[in-house]
């Protein structure tokens, strides 16, 4: 029977191009496609999917708060994380939240099938690589402030402050209103006890994140 798969990525050419490549494969069914959360939770409640491949950031509701959302909806389904990220703390948030398995986008065609065929058959998959970089990490994985203080939104709206984005380029993205960022912008601004966006950059480079 062939694994039935479900694509959740905002990148309408990301998505064409998935289905596409793994549509030579017999043993993969692509059973749907989503933009952002929203339509992805409606998608889950009316196809039956073995696999979920999830990317991180979409508009609305995304990240850890989706997988939690996901995992407590479908708690039999596999969801296989495919970010643009690779940073260490994202990838053991991911998984605390009950993602089987993660993947980078620069990955091999080859290894995202394999990725896939893994987490349907044994329910987890994580390359040596990205082991052997979560276990060797310098330092405990839980005390940076970003990720300990702020909201799974918070700190997404963060990553794009710290990017160069605006307050309008941010509501765009993420498919919000202008008033909404500037709220979350205030609220972490205020966690971090910084004063301003300068401040912000200044501290992520200091932390490294």
């Amino acid at each position: 029977m062939a694994i039935s798969l479900l694509i959740a990525d905002d990148h309408e050419l990301v998505r064409a191009g998935l289905v596409q490549y793994l549509g030579l494969f017999p043993d993969i069914e692509v059973v749907g496609e989503a933009a952002n959360g929203d339509e992805l939770l409606e998608k889950l409640n009316n196809t039956f999917t073995d696999v979920l491949l999830l990317d991180l950031a979409m508009p609305g509701l995304s990240g850890t708060e989706l997988i939690r959302k996901v995992r407590a909806t479908h708690p039999g389904m596999c969801i296989l994380v495919l970010s643009m990220h690779n940073e260490t703390r994202v990838v053991v948030r991911a998984l605390k939240a009950g993602a089987c398995g993660y993947l980078c986008k620069d990955c091999s065609p080859l290894t995202l099938l394999e990725a896939i065929r893994k987490v349907s058959t044994t329910g987890k998959y994580l390359s040596t690589a990205m082991a052997e970089q979560i276990a060797f990490y310098p330092g405990p994985l839980e005390q940076d402030p970003v990720e300990l203080l702020l909201s799974d939104r918070e700190r997404q709206i963060y990553h794009l402050l710290v990017d160069g984005k605006n307050v309008k380029d941010i509501a765009k993205q993420l498919a919000i209103s202008d008033k909404t960022v500037s709220t979350h912008k205030f609220n972490l601004l205020n966690k971090l006890g910084l004063k301003g966006v300068a401040d912000l950059v200044r501290y992520a480079l200091q932390e490294k994140l």
